[in-house]
């Protein structure tokens, strides 16, 4: 291989994705491919029903459309690329767009994080503090939290980008994975990696578990409201929305901090890779069903676009 920056002489990794489960291709093609047009049919449908249906233009529904759209963003990241090494003996990224590629991951992947502890404030505030939920979450305050989540994930991935462009790698450059992981280039790397290590725990604490502790003291407050409701019928309905929200949650961070927060070594790579699966494809395919199968203004939204539709076809 040709020499790269400084004693970097790798110019290329192989990715080996899920070959060492030849007899399974075909069975996981399938499977991952019915994941992706789920994960982007589903985010795309849930987008364009929050923005067409004005009943829907709450704080609530604006960082659900949003977490969509990260969503949509991060399975396309993955997916695609996952896809084609299905049909290729030897899969190979350059160390450029490896490098790409999880800098736009980890955008996304801290930026939800943001999302989901902004989303947790918000069910908070209007369930503890209905009487002043338009005051509380306004619009301004709103766009601020989007916005500020934006530019969190972008500064937190721009950290890691720049101390993972110091690092050296003069093979191997096999990757055990499906895309371009922190943990697997690490394991990779000839130079030393400690100081990556150390921003890596950082930032894995810093979005990961305070987000994590932002959403659990939110819920407590809230479990402790709902449970002073009298009607039972209120209480089942809050509990409801609370155990998908907290059913996304889970999915996200635990499977993320399991992959970012344990030391790496050859052998976990293989459990890291499954793991990965869950907050690359399922969680962004899961997440439109959780936040609105039980959804009944959701549900009221799809009807009026059915009507509508309906009316316009037969005019």
């Amino acid at each position: 291989m040709a020499g790269g920056r400084n004693s970097t002489t790798v110019t290329k990794f192989i990715l080996l994705g899920f070959s060492d489960f030849p007899k399974l291709k075909i069975t996981l093609f399938i499977v991952f491919m019915g994941f992706y047009l789920l994960a982007v049919t589903w985010n795309l449908s849930l987008i364009t029903v929050i923005r067409m249906d004005s009943h829907l233009h709450t704080p609530m529904y604006f960082f659900l459309s949003n977490l969509s759209f990260l969503d949509l963003c991060c399975v396309t990241c993955t997916a695609p690329k996952m896809l084609s090494e299905f049909f290729k003996k030897q899969t190979t990224i350059s160390f450029m767009g490896c490098t790409v590629q999880y800098f736009f991951l980890a955008i996304l992947d801290l930026t939800e994080c943001c999302f989901l502890a902004a989303m947790a404030y918000d069910r908070y505030a209007a369930i503890c503090n209905p009487l002043l939920y338009a005051a509380i979450m306004s619009p301004t305050l709103c766009v601020q939290m989007v916005v500020g989540s934006y530019i969190s994930g972008l500064f937190g991935a721009t950290i890691q980008l720049c101390a993972l462009l110091q690092l050296d790698f003069c093979g191997p450059n096999v990757i055990n994975h499906f895309f371009c992981d922190m943990p697997q280039l690490l394991v990779l790397a000839c130079s030393e990696t400690f100081s990556l290590q150390v921003i890596k725990y950082v930032l894995a604490v810093i979005f990961g578990v305070l987000s994590v502790l932002v959403i659990v003291i939110s819920y407590v407050y809230i479990v402790a409201t709902i449970l002073r409701i009298s009607s039972a019928e209120g209480r089942s309905k809050m509990f409801s929305t609370c155990a998908s929200h907290l059913t996304a949650v889970t999915f996200f961070f635990g499977s993320g901090l399991f992959v970012y927060m344990h030391p790496t070594t050859n052998k976990s790579v293989g459990y890291d890779k499954m793991v990965s699966i869950f907050y690359t494809v399922v969680v962004p395919m899961l997440n439109p069903l959780i936040y609105s199968l039980r959804n009944k203004e959701i549900k009221d939204a799809l009807k009026r676009c059915k009507k509508r539709t309906f009316s316009h076809c037969h005019r």
